[in-house]
């Protein structure tokens, strides 16, 4: 039943997914199935999904007069944690939570290799709040072994599950000449007992699949109101023409962090904004004292043990991955401890972090936002150049949220809805930018 079930799910995403490109992989098929199969988490009741839901969400919406609307696009995102603005996720173990805010999948592809740039002298590129993978492939290994994830006790665990599908076999064995019978299933080896040879080869492999779907135009839409303002198909509002020069501007100096510039990737394919610098910054979030067991402070990159190394004035500490802000609207709560709850509060706080007249005793505090902030996670190591005291106008942080809410994907519905018409998008446009929906990094 569970394979038919599995089956019936990944024949359904598979249309969506042919929406978006002609010639679909075996290899993104497999990675598809993978990324959605339950099993593989130890209580069976997690995937990959769960925390970067391949589904469009429904979220409360006051002026619905059911109270709730859906998400017009996908945000690739933990859909418990947008409905409900809370900052960390359940694991497949009852009552072990994360300790960081689930970033989007959505075109995490796009993050070259983890390196040192020493032309910047800054540290680019790898996924995960920290930057400890350095490839999107590493970072498909990750949760299912980490134990307030998917909490598998091993890769020879997570193998041994895969031998419980008939369709693995098939995939494997066609794709990577790789005979998933051969390999002995052992659900709980005893500690320091070595893997039998292919184990590991078979992880690799099945990691490799995960990333070759995160690649696929599935993830990687460019159907943005931007997109097609940025191929000269349509145009911005007034209103969110005056956010994106703020937003590229001087004043509020958001695309010195958040490149609103054309990408061009290690194979020397050019792509649209990609609205991240793919660096590590510390804007002087407060402490979410809210968080579900208290996890504490957050050092980011700077607490990666090989960072420190080079690192011995501790100046990457706090510091956490710049990410995307495409479909940033979609993808509350913000920051890498979900903090601030709303784009406008977000924007709210680059403008006013240093000048409020107190400072907030908490999260809870009923000034938060208003006419206080909390004290920052690390001080000694903030951004006190782009974020802090910008001197925006109310007026011009709404202008700002409104060009934000532009980067949203699938404009051609959304743009012809709910009042909205634009004629220079018909609901069957398709990507301005589709020829480079696929990036093609390691």
């Amino acid at each position: 039943m569970r394979i038919i079930h599995l089956l019936l799910a990944f024949s359904l995403l598979l249309i969506s997914l042919t929406t978006f490109a002609n010639d679909i992989s075996s290899k993104e098929e497999l990675g598809l199935i993978l990324f959605t199969d339950e099993s593989l988490s130890l209580n069976r009741n997690q995937s990959c999904s769960s925390c970067h839901s391949l589904d469009r969400i429904r979220v409360p919406d006051p002026s619905s007069p059911s109270g709730e609307s859906q998400q017009p696009s996908l945000s690739f995102a933990h859909p418990g944690n947008i409905r409900a603005l809370t900052a960390v996720a359940e694991g497949s173990i009852e009552g072990e939570f994360g300790s960081l805010n689930a970033p989007t999948a959505g075109y995490a592809a796009f993050s070259p290799r983890f390196h040192w740039d020493g032309s910047q002298g800054l540290w680019i590129g790898g996924q995960f709040w920290d930057g400890r993978a350095a490839t999107l492939v590493e970072q498909a290994k990750g949760p299912f072994l980490n134990d307030k994830e998917m909490a598998m006790p091993s890769v020879w665990s997570v193998v041994t599950r895969l031998k419980r599908s008939p369709e693995y076999y098939r995939y494997f064995r066609e794709l990577f000449d790789i005979n998933l019978a051969l390999i002995p299933s052992f659900e709980r080896a005893p500690e320091g007992f070595p893997a039998p040879p292919g184990v590991f080869a078979v992880f690799d492999a099945m990691a490799e699949s995960i990333a070759a779907f995160e690649k696929s135009a599935f993830f990687n839409r460019f159907t943005s109101k931007y997109d097609y303002v940025a191929a000269g198909i349509t145009e911005f509002t007034p209103q969110e023409a005056q956010g994106f020069a703020l937003f590229s501007g001087p004043k509020a100096q958001c695309s010195v962090c958040h490149s609103s510039s054309m990408t061009t990737a290690p194979d020397s394919q050019t792509f649209p904004a990609m609205f991240t610098n793919f660096a590590y910054d510390n804007l002087g979030v407060p402490i979410n004292d809210l968080i579900r067991g208290n996890p504490g402070i957050s050092q980011g990159l700077g607490g990666r043990p090989e960072i420190q190394v080079r690192d011995p004035d501790g100046s990457e500490l706090g510091k956490h991955k710049v990410m995307s802000l495409r479909n940033v609207a979609l993808t509350p709560p913000y920051m890498h401890n979900g903090s601030l709850k709303t784009l406008s509060q977000v924007v709210h706080f680059y403008n006013t972090r240093d000048t409020m007249p107190r400072e907030c005793v908490g999260m809870e505090d009923p000034g938060f936002g208003v006419d206080c902030w909390p004290a920052a996670e690390i001080p000694h190591t903030m951004n006190t150049v782009q974020v802090g005291d910008l001197g925006l106008t109310a007026a011009e942080e709404e202008a700002i949220v409104a060009f934000l809410e532009t980067l949203t994907d699938n404009y051609p519905s959304w743009g012809n809805s709910n009042g909205r018409h634009d004629p220079n998008v018909p609901v069957d446009s398709p990507s301005p930018f589709e020829q480079v929906a696929s990036p093609i990094l390691p």
